[in-house]
């Protein structure tokens, strides 16, 4: 069995402004991530769902990125998916509704996070069917902490 760890860390400091890659970030609880745009309340997205936030950190897999690509012969970076986190080795929708740690920071997997109109725009490419269920997480963070690459996620429950 694989390691499951953070492979990527991305961050938008405004709405709809690029992605730039990091080693490590701080993350706060009921916040986000430090110099994301959503931590910053600049993001438009700032929803909630069954009452819990869902736009504090998302995630997704690497393993989800390189099949899009290879199955619609793609090149897209990592970063273009506009997730936080892209993790190695981990089923991310078997975290849904779980709570979860990332270096031992505590999180909630609130609710998948489909790929929707605005990604599609971006990528200027058709992302449905392939990225249906397979979207990433949308978590809420419970304690503060620093990720970074390397670090383990690990299922709190298992």
């Amino acid at each position: 069995m694989s390691e499951k760890i953070v492979s990527g860390i991305y961050i938008a400091s405004a709405n709809g402004g690029p992605m730039s890659g990091h080693n490590s970030v701080s993350i706060k609880a009921g916040k986000g991530i430090e110099g994301d745009r959503y931590f910053s309340k600049t993001g438009t997205n700032r929803s909630t769902y069954r009452g819990q936030p869902d736009f504090e950190i998302t995630l997704i897999e690497s393993e989800v990125i390189d099949a899009f690509n290879q199955e619609t012969g793609n090149k897209f970076h990592e970063s273009d998916f506009r997730r936080n986190l892209v993790t190695k080795g981990v089923r991310l929708n078997d975290l849904e509704g779980k709570d979860f740690t990332v270096n031992g920071i505590k999180m909630f997997g609130v609710r998948l996070c489909e790929p929707c109109a605005s990604l599609q725009r971006r990528l200027a490419t058709s992302i449905l069917p392939e990225l249906v269920g397979k979207g990433g997480l949308r978590a809420l963070i419970k304690s503060n902490g620093i990720v970074r690459l390397g670090d383990l996620v690990a299922d709190e429950h298992s």
